[in-house]
């Protein structure tokens, strides 16, 4: 089971990014993938998740409307557009699989991409 994360760099506050999860090892539409971040000296927090199968997604309150997740179910690849960019929201981002739907725990994790908002 693999995840790799890309995507990430240096964006000016304003600004766009589209971070892309590509995966490898496992049955992609029994899944469902989340997109995770972790500032310096803060704790991982969630930030969208896709349940593969139907659809379905999910969003934290400091991303809504903001970000927007999606998958090319051919590449099994999940995608994050992240637009309005905030310097709060540099970190480093990760993906994450579960099998099923969008719960704890997330079984397979990405090394992460770094992603630095400048004001």
């Amino acid at each position: 089971v693999q995840l790799v994360e890309s995507g990430g760099g240096l964006v000016q506050a304003g600004g766009s990014l589209r971070l892309s999860c590509a995966t490898s090892g496992f049955t992609f539409d029994h899944y469902a993938i989340g997109w995770f971040r972790q500032a310096p000296g803060k704790g991982r927090e969630a930030l969208s998740c896709l349940t593969i199968s139907d659809g379905q997604t999910r969003y934290g309150d400091s991303v809504k409307g903001r970000f927007t997740i999606s998958s090319d179910n051919v590449k099994n690849t999940v995608y994050l557009q992240m637009n309005d960019l905030k310097p709060e929201d540099t970190a480093v981002y990760y993906c994450a699989a579960v099998w099923g739907s969008c719960m704890w725990p997330y079984d397979h994790w990405g090394q992460g991409t770094q992603v630095t908002v400048s004001s």
